[in-house]
C-alpha cells in the first residue's frame, strides 16, 4: 500500500477523538478507493495464507518500532474482513501504548487487561464500524503486560474467540522494543509484520524477524504502509 494513500499514520497512534465532526474520517468505510481496495488485497492474501486452520483464524500484527501503522492497518483489516461478511473480534493487546479505543473514540477501559484479571466481563463493544466487527479495547495498562498476554487465561480466551468469530486480529506493540510478540505468539495462527515508508530501517526489519523466527512464529507476510 502507497505512503500516500496513509498520509500520516501518527494522528491515528495518537489521541485523536474520530467522533468529532473536525475529524476526518480514516478508518473503516471513510477510506478513499484505492486505500479501501489495498485493504481488501490484504484481506485476500491472508484469506489464502491459512487454508488448512479450521475454525476461527488469529492473526496478530506488529511492527519494529512504534508508529509505524500497525494499529491502523489492524482496524481497517478488521473493517474489511467484517465487510465481507466473517465475524471478526479486533483486540488491542498492545497495553502499553494502545491507541485504537482512542481512534475508534470509545472508553480505554474496561477491557483485555480487566478480563485477563477476572475484574470484569463485560468489555466487549459489538458493532463498531459494521455489524460484523467486535472490538475489545485494552484496558487499564497494568504493571505486568507481558505476563497477561502470555498467560494461559490469555490463551483460553483466544480459543473461546476463534470458535464465536471467524478471525481474531490481535494488536500487538513493536516486537523489537518489547517482549509480547514473542510471549503470545504460540496461541497465534501468525504474525503480520507493519513497516513504514521512508522511516523503517532494513536492519530493523531484520531483527524483528529473527526474533518473531526464533520463537517459532509464521510470518504470514510484511505490509508496507
Amino acid at each position: 500500500m502507497e505512503n500516500k494513500e496513509i498520509k500520516d499514520t501518527r494522528v491515528w497512534e495518537n489521541e485523536v477523538d474520530t467522533t468529532s465532526p473536525e475529524t476526518p474520517q480514516k478508518i473503516g468505510g471513510g477510506l478513499d478507493y484505492l486505500t479501501k481496495e489495498a485493504y481488501n488485497l490484504l484481506r485476500a492474501n491472508l484469506m489464502f495464507s491459512l487454508p488448512d486452520k479450521q475454525g476461527g483464524k488469529i492473526i496478530g500484527f506488529t511492527s519494529s518500532n512504534p508508529q509505524e501503522g500497525k494499529s491502523y492497518t489492524a482496524i481497517n483489516l478488521s473493517y474489511a474482513l467484517a465487510e465481507a461478511g466473517y465475524k471478526v473480534i479486533l483486540l488491542d493487546a498492545d497495553m502499553r501504548r494502545p491507541s485504537i479505543h482512542a481512534t475508534l473514540g470509545k472508553p480505554l477501559s474496561p477491557g483485555l487487561s480487566n478480563l485477563l484479571i477476572g475484574e470484569s466481563k463485560n468489555v466487549m463493544r459489538n458493532g463498531v464500524l459494521h455489524e460484523n466487527l467486535s472490538v475489545i479495547m485494552a484496558g487499564d495498562i497494568p504493571p505486568n503486560p507481558s505476563e497477561l498476554i502470555g498467560s494461559a487465561r490469555m490463551q483460553g480466551y483466544l480459543d473461546t474467540f476463534a470458535k464465536s468469530y471467524d478471525y481474531v486480529i490481535v494488536d500487538l506493540p513493536p516486537v523489537n522494543y518489547v517482549s509480547d510478540p514473542l510471549a503470545i505468539s504460540k496461541c497465534l495462527d501468525g504474525i503480520v509484520l507493519v513497516v513504514k515508508h521512508a522511516k523503517t530501517r532494513c536492519s530493523e526489519v531484520t531483527e524483528a524477524v529473527r526474533q518473531l523466527k526464533f520463537t517459532h512464529t509464521r510470518i504470514l507476510g510484511i505490509v508496507y504502509n
